[in-house]
């Protein structure tokens, strides 16, 4: 073998990966024309054709979360939870990690000592590149819940004091395939030293760290689709748009959240649901951006807050 043919294939390689890419991503955006009602593509995917059948009594309900470097958000959510434990219903509380974001691992580690009634942890470790994908978690999750109804969140929503009790008293005998709470309270938007916390992770209830504004919800978005368990298991996350399912380099934005109500033919259904909080937090962590990225984005949600409350 000639000198240099090593180099010459790795060139071929990282060819072959950046045409790969760029074929993925055409794929990913004739998807969200389909998605748009740009492109008509419903005829590929037909819309749901499940009957869920209505669940009465004590609920079992599964909230499914994904944390990649949110860390201290995530000890909210399970600070809440352990703080609150809900009365009403058998909780199962999964998230999806990975063993190279060491803290989230520690904080995981550190929640599993805790033994709360009714509340089931469920930790599953993913290969970041999978991780990176969250539909691929979710689909996971989706076609294995056992669960009546399963809620697919993010690390920054926390469950106030009895909102998961309310929401097993108004799921029942419903069969909507997509419900969202009415209102969500949220923070304004915090920079990264106020919601910093210690070195090493511990489990935070919320008490009065933060101040909240409710604010109306119009569609079931992202950490606010809670899903009928017979449909999850029917259709999945996303589970036939390969592009959602497949692997990333770096912390995908998640614009499967738009494709996944294209697919069960619903924005959701809104209930009155109390105790619904978001952390809202300026530095996306979860992304891998240069030092000019965060800059423009940050600035970009800057000047979208102050639009927002004037």
């Amino acid at each position: 073998m000639k000198s240099g043919s090593n180099d010459e294939f790795q060139e071929i390689e990282n060819l072959a990966v950046q045409q790969a890419s760029s074929f993925h991503g055409i794929q990913e955006w004739l998807v969200r024309q389909g998605v748009n009602g740009i492109l008509p593509l419903r005829r590929l995917w037909p819309a749901l054709d499940v009957e869920p059948r209505p669940r009465n009594g004590r609920l079992a309900i599964e909230v499914v979360s994904h944390c990649w470097n949110y860390s201290h958000l995530l000890e909210y959510q399970l600070g809440a939870l352990a703080a609150h434990p809900p009365k009403e219903v058998d909780l199962t509380m999964t998230v999806y990690f990975s063993r190279e974001d060491e803290r989230t691992a520690r904080l995981l580690e550190l929640a599993s000592k805790e033994r709360i009634e009714g509340v089931r942890w469920s930790w599953r470790e993913l290969r970041p590149e999978h991780l990176f994908r969250r539909s691929i978690g979710r689909n996971h999750a989706a076609l294995s819940t056992k669960a009546d109804w399963i809620w697919f969140t993010d690390c920054d929503l926390i469950f106030g004091e009895g909102c998961l009790d309310h929401l097993c008293r108004v799921l029942q005998g419903r069969t909507d395939p997509l419900v969202y709470p009415r209102i969500e309270r949220l923070t304004s938007l915090l920079s990264d030293e106020a919601v910093a916390s210690a070195e090493e992770p511990r489990l935070r209830p919320l008490g009065d760290n933060f101040e909240f504004t409710e604010v109306p919800v119009t569609r079931a978005k992202g950490p606010l689709q809670i899903t009928h368990g017979d449909v999850a298991r029917a259709m999945g996350y996303c589970r036939d748009l390969a592009v959602y399912q497949r692997p990333e380099g770096s912390f995908a934005k998640c614009r499967e959240d738009r494709a996944f109500r294209w697919l069960l033919g619903t924005q959701g259904t809104p209930l009155d649901l109390p105790g619904v909080a978001r952390i809202r937090h300026l530095s996306k962590g979860r992304y891998s951006e240069r030092g000019t990225e965060v800059a423009v984005r940050s600035s970009m949600r800057r000047l979208q807050e102050r639009l927002r409350r004037h």
